[in-house]
């Protein structure tokens, strides 16, 4: 199951931040795998709306289900400052990492 939340803006917008497994991470990998996985957070000007927006970039059996790890200031000013409101970072624990946009993690890999 996906770890995700959500908060609501003052404007009415929302942030959506989910835990999902990381696309392409091989075969070996379970989806409970903490080292394939990736923080993925979302702007949105509602929860549906942002939902739809990542199955619409190819990862369809995205849920949220309750609120148990909402975003955190950092991470909201982080998608709030990024033009397409969508972004990701593998290692959500790493405040070192920056936030990548969503291009580079959906992008397929290079041929050897």
């Amino acid at each position: 199951m996906t770890g995700g939340g959500f908060i609501k803006l003052p404007g009415g917008s929302v942030v959506v931040a989910l835990s999902l497994p990381r696309p392409g991470a091989g075969p070996l990998s379970t989806p409970h795998d903490s080292r394939c996985r990736v923080r993925v957070l979302v702007h949105a000007v509602n929860r549906q709306r942002a939902l739809t927006r990542l199955r619409n970039l190819g990862l369809r059996a995205v849920y949220l289900r309750g609120n148990t790890e909402p975003p955190t200031p950092d991470e909201i000013t982080a998608v709030l400052h990024h033009p397409d409101g969508l972004v990701w970072r593998e290692t959500p624990e790493d405040d070192t990492e920056s936030w990548h946009p969503i291009r580079t993690l959906l992008r397929p890999p290079a041929p050897a």
